[in-house]
């Protein structure tokens, strides 16, 4: 009786071996990671444990010292720029414009990887552009200038600009950093409703509990890769973030939620 067997998902974006080194300073060791189609994974670690170097390396924006990164199976470096940003789109920490612009045209720079001079901007694009501000929140704002927004609409701006590329992978770099509470909550559901792959660095480690998988970092080092309650255990909670920890069920709905004590 032959017994069938499914093959194992194609990983959209992987890296082996990859190291990156600053001088006399080596920052991220041997990372081996494959990020599967419509996942969320998340990175997390403590501070300066390399969750932002290896968004970067990953997005091709740097160069890693040793291993490779692989988009869609072919080598990063083998591809033109225009082919990986119509594939995956980064939205970092700090990013920002002092350009004279209005919130629709900062977000419709999203669609130039699709642009040429034979496909220029059209309606069609008007409406990606319209949707990805929906998707943050921020359709009312598209006639803002860029200048008149709060720190915290810039950063669902950059979000948005990012899902206007339409990529199959959204990098995103702790995006919840200027938000409030509400806008914390409400963009990381609305990120993990969207059709895309999402590979998303986060530092509270509750909110990385709703994460498909997490990846976990330390002094640069991949220590621990699983699904979030696996991953999370008290001891490597201690070990890796210096901290005491127990999981609580909400009354509410069911939920693990961390609760953490100084050691």
């Amino acid at each position: 009786m032959n017994i069938m067997t499914s093959a194992p998902p194609v990983a959209l974006l992987a890296c082996q071996g990859l190291g990156f080194r600053v001088r006399d300073t080596q920052l991220l060791y041997g990372i081996d990671l494959n990020v599967n189609p419509g996942e969320t994974l998340g990175i997390v670690g403590p501070n300066g444990s390399g969750k932002s170097t290896l968004l970067k390396l990953l997005a091709g924006l740097r160069t890693p010292s040793s291993g490779s990164v692989y988009l869609l199976e072919q080598p990063l470096t083998r591809q033109p720029r225009r082919q990986i940003a119509q594939a995956l789109a980064l939205v970092e920490q700090q990013a920002d414009t002092h350009d004279a612009i209005s919130v629709f045209d900062a977000v419709a720079l999203g669609r130039t990887p699709w642009l040429s001079a034979l496909a220029p901007f059209s309606a069609e694009d008007t409406a990606i552009v319209d949707q990805a501000l929906a998707d943050v929140d921020a359709l009312h704002l598209r006639q803002r200038t860029w200048s008149s927004l709060s720190g915290g609409e810039r950063q669902r701006m950059h979000i948005a600009r990012a899902l206007a590329q339409r990529p199959q992978l959204l990098l995103l770099d702790e995006p919840t950093n200027h938000l409030d509470i509400q806008h914390q909550l409400s963009l990381l559901q609305r990120v993990q409703a969207l059709p895309v792959t999402t590979l998303i660095a986060l530092h509270d480690l509750n909110q990385a509990l709703t994460c498909d998988r997490l990846a976990v970092l330390d002094k640069g080092r991949l220590v621990a890769l699983g699904a979030p309650l696996e991953v999370l255990t008290p001891e490597r909670l201690l070990k890796t973030f210096g901290v005491h920890a127990h999981y609580l069920t909400d009354p509410f709905d069911g939920a693990c939620i961390l609760r953490f004590r100084a050691p």
